[in-house]
């Protein structure tokens, strides 16, 4: 969804072939170089809606001024995965060039073969891997969602990024130095939305992750119970309308109350689950 709206991510797909493609991978551009077989990435040019073809006989490379990921960083080498046919998945994957194997990142999507053939392929290179298990919710129209109701002193705005230390500590999978860079940088570059307080503290939020995902949803614990997540989840699906993107969000198989306030609001729930597959997991965790 950013891509075609100025890619403010600096987002490039890469697909087996065009324009008849059997696989697709998504992702920030400049995360692999080098290889040695030929691949079609398609990088959105900020210009509007247009991509433009771009390929590289002799293997995938980096954009001209893209910056090499760090290998400990998994929070950023992300990979959005779409296939037609399982077998076209894994051939793009173990193309040379496509994928480095010797670094942190995830492969996240909706199909079954997204966590089977990161299994069949780490088997043979003997790379461990952490598969998280997500639903997908989906909100089909946000302008029937209820009128949010904010007590007088509750303000609204956007989260500074001067507040991304707040984010970093209170964010289940934050609190370290990538983690804080990922986060500054969703601040910086995608829209997101918090309830303050009357001193401009925020105290509830929900973001937009490079993937045009809403995300980490969160209220301070002495703030809870007051439907103020309510309140922000309204409020940022109308905005999302708004610009023209849909509303959509995974929440984790084992959180009972977000799911229920999904459901409450008129969300609906995808069939299946969204495979999360921290691949090199070791790697991550030896980062600061």
């Amino acid at each position: 969804m950013n891509i075609n709206r100025g890619n403010p991510g600096e987002f490039e797909v890469v697909v087996d072939s065009w324009p008849d493609f059997g696989a697709v991978l998504a992702r920030q551009s400049g995360e692999v170089a080098g290889g040695d077989v030929g691949l079609w990435p398609w990088v959105g040019r900020a210009v509007g809606v247009g991509t433009v073809p771009w390929h590289v006989p002799g293997g995938l490379r980096a954009p001209m001024g893209a910056s090499q990921m760090p290998v400990d960083d998994c929070y950023r080498n992300m990979h959005g995965a779409f296939y037609r046919d399982v077998g076209a998945y894994r051939a793009l994957l173990e193309t040379p060039g496509c994928l480095r194997w010797d670094t942190a990142f995830h492969i996240f999507g909706l199909q079954e073969g997204v966590a089977t053939v990161s299994q069949a392929i780490a088997g043979t290179k003997g790379i461990e891997l952490e598969i998280s298990d997500y639903y997908t919710y989906v909100h089909p129209d946000p302008s029937t969602m209820p009128e949010p109701r904010l007590d007088p002193d509750v303000r609204v705005g956007s989260v500074s990024p001067a507040h991304v230390d707040l984010l970093n500590e209170t964010w289940t999978y934050g609190g370290n130095a990538r983690s804080r860079r990922y986060l500054a940088e969703v601040l910086s570059r995608f829209p997101s939305l918090c309830l303050q307080d009357g001193t401009g503290q925020p105290f509830c939020w929900v973001l937009t992750d490079p993937f045009g995902t809403g995300a980490h949803g969160y209220t301070l614990p002495t703030h809870r119970r007051r439907g103020h997540m309510r309140a922000a989840l309204s409020l940022a699906a109308r905005r999302a309308q708004a610009r023209g993107f849909p509303t959509f969000g995974h929440t984790a198989t084992g959180n009972l109350p977000m799911q229920r306030l999904q459901e409450e609001l008129g969300h609906q729930r995808l069939p299946g689950l969204c495979h999360f597959v921290l691949h090199n997991p070791g790697l991550s965790r030896a980062g600061p």
